[in-house]
């Protein structure tokens, strides 16, 4: 095991983002620290954390980094004293720590990761479709941005608490069942052709 792997077996994301300051909710939301966030839109999962507004993520150790603006082994060694954790054999404290999760291969993490960033772009775009063309007065055609976004909303949002919460199989599979579909694709291209069009 290497001594990355050692770190994230004995630390969850959580505990370190409490280590350093944060105070996540019963969901494990947290005001991500990388953006202006008056509203929680991170998540302190045990193996990994994301932000849904600015789309940070990764493990222990990278969040780790990004708070410090430390290199990955910085971030490391630097867990590894704040922890109190010697990286030659298992922690004293293992017995408090939770058992690291099993079950998930860094593939599943990947796609899930995949999932979510094309979910929160794409409702992204439909929350701000939805204020952007909503109709100001009742005579005015409505605009098929804004309908498109009263139709699909719910749906995307919905879609992304399936593969955001809940225990990591469950995520895999509902991150499973997006990919081995097209409506997943489908969305990426259009909100990749909306940004490109919006550039253009």
């Amino acid at each position: 095991m290497s001594l990355y792997q050692k770190i994230k077996s004995a630390i969850t994301v959580r505990q370190v983002g409490e280590m350093y300051g944060m105070e996540p909710d019963r969901h494990g939301m947290v005001c991500c620290p990388f953006h202006s966030d008056n509203h929680p839109s991170m998540m302190l999962n045990e193996s990994y954390y994301y932000c849904f507004a600015c789309g940070a993520n990764g493990d222990a150790i990278d969040l780790t980094a990004k708070l410090f603006d430390l290199n990955p082994r910085q971030a490391a060694e630097k867990l590894i004293h704040d922890f109190g954790l010697d990286p030659d054999k298992p922690p004293a404290n293992a017995i408090a720590l939770p058992p690291p999760k099993r079950g998930l291969t860094d593939e599943q993490w990947a796609d899930i990761a995949y999932c979510l960033r094309v979910l929160t772009d794409y409702l992204d775009l439909l929350h701000d479709w939805r204020e952007r063309y909503k109709p100001t007065t009742p005579e005015e055609p409505l605009d098929e941005r804004f309908v498109e976004a009263l139709h699909m909303t719910e749906t995307v949002e919905h879609l992304t608490d399936c593969v955001a919460f809940g225990t990591p199989q469950q995520k895999a599979a509902a991150a499973a069942r997006l990919l081995s579909g097209s409506y997943l694709l489908m969305l990426e291209e259009r909100t990749d052709r909306l940004a490109l069009a919006k550039c253009a």
